[in-house]
């Protein structure tokens, strides 16, 4: 069976701790777009790890994981990711790399670097990874695709074509140093050495896979409101954070994807630009930050302090709704016990009416926030195990989400650790 953990939200929803979670009975785990832009933060036996391009799932000695097709593959940042896991004691993970992922470059950060620079403040808030020069190549078919690596003609030729393209936005609009085709060709010798040992056909595996009943974890990168279509746009990432695309990202028959978890937080966070509707900001920001996740809401890439805000329903049901969720996973509810009263956005009102449906980004901008305050728990809520031991007004609160939402909340997260979770029959059935 095929299941997706995705993120309903900005990113940051705590997609990593679900999918190392659920990766405990899973064979494969599958990154299938986004880059090393974004991380995912687990805690676990051998520790506190932030994962960039590794699947959640490399803590367990059973499991194969994936480097999908759609994913934007910085070779040597894998590579260092692989190391530093052996180097604290981690079993070498068992790892394959599509032939046909597509390679960021060391270009591609340079220009992505110059592109915010030159933006000034009309910047997209970038985490300077090479994602969207990297994206724009691959669909202006102009990437280097793995398989090309084991070419050395096809490598020769296009490292000239490429430098010739690149050469004329770096004299012209970037002013910066040239681009040297012998050295780029250097640079790719060094990229087939290190990727060789992993390069394999993923979709036929992932074929035989489904075919012997193997259970197959997709693991989405951000959320909906990230994506280039659905999302927040021009504020968003470049590729689809949409469970759909899983299909598309790894290789396989969309019908095969069973079960969606889709991941939302108890609150709200964000890393960079663009709308956010339900963002607090001072004393109150402050304190929610240093008490959210697991040392605080810092970018797990960055290590930029997140934007914080109340849980907003409007985002989230959308977000699901895109998702095409099976079943919620509710996290960080733990972080919440310190408040007296606990505001939930449950509508936006846009020149003066108000609505529960997500707008396009231009709406959006305009958008205030319709709280409802709901009372506090007041306690420290880690280390229950059953959802009926929870406080009544923390199993109201978690309740009221899912009413508002639409969308069954089965997993309850309350802590960083892979066991701090409750499981719960929820009372929507879809």
């Amino acid at each position: 069976m095929v299941k997706a953990v995705v993120g309903a939200n900005w990113g940051d929803e705590g997609k990593g701790k679900i999918t190392d979670m659920m990766a405990e009975d899973a064979d494969i785990i599958i990154r299938f777009q986004g880059g090393a832009n974004a991380g995912h933060t687990i805690v676990n036996d051998y520790g506190k790890f932030a994962l960039h391009s590794l699947p959640s799932g490399v803590f367990y000695g059973h499991t194969t994981s994936i480097i999908g097709n759609g994913v934007a593959l910085n070779i040597p940042v894998l590579c260092n990711e692989i190391k530093s896991l052996t180097d604290r004691g981690v079993p070498e993970p068992k790892i394959l790399v599509s032939d046909r992922a597509q390679m960021v470059m060391p270009y591609h950060i340079l220009f992505d670097q110059y592109e915010e620079e030159r933006l000034g403040g009309k910047s997209f808030g970038s985490t300077k990874s090479g994602i969207a020069p990297f994206y724009s190549d691959k669909y202006a078919k102009i990437g280097f695709q793995v398989s090309e690596l084991f070419d050395e003609e096809l490598l020769k030729e296009k490292a000239e074509r490429i430098c010739e393209t690149k050469n004329v936005l770096l004299e012209h609009l970037y002013h910066k140093p040239l681009l040297k085709p012998e050295e780029l060709l250097a640079t790719l010798h060094e990229y087939r050495d290190m990727i060789e040992p992993y390069v394999c056909d993923v979709s036929l595996y992932l074929d035989e896979a489904i075919k012997a009943g193997k259970e197959i974890l997709l693991e989405g990168q951000l959320g909906t409101l990230k994506d280039p279509d659905h999302g927040i746009y021009p504020m968003v990432t470049s590729s689809s954070t949409l469970a759909a695309f899983g299909a598309i990202g790894a290789g396989i028959p969309p019908y095969e994807i069973k079960e969606i978890i889709t991941v939302c937080k108890a609150y709200s966070s964000a890393v960079g630009a663009g709308a956010f509707v339900s963002e607090i900001f001072g004393e109150e920001a402050d304190e929610l930050r240093r008490r959210g996740g697991d040392g605080g809401e810092f970018g797990a890439t960055t290590g930029r302090p997140r934007r914080m805000g109340w849980f907003d329903c409007v985002a989230s049901k959308y977000g699901c709704r895109l998702q095409g969720t099976t079943d919620v996973a509710f996290t960080v509810l733990d972080v919440l016990g310190y408040l007296d009263e606990i505001p939930v956005c449950t509508g936006y009102e846009i020149d003066g009416v108000v609505t529960t449906d997500f707008p396009v980004t231009s709406k959006l901008e305009k958008a205030k926030p319709v709280l409802e305050v709901l009372p506090g728990w007041k306690c420290d809520i880690r280390g229950i195990k059953n959802y009926d031991e929870l406080p009544e007004n923390c199993r109201k609160y978690v309740e009221f989400i899912e009413e508002r939402i639409g969308y069954p909340i089965t997993m309850v997260s309350n802590g960083p650790g892979r066991s701090d979770i409750i499981y719960r029959k929820s009372s929507l059935s879809r």
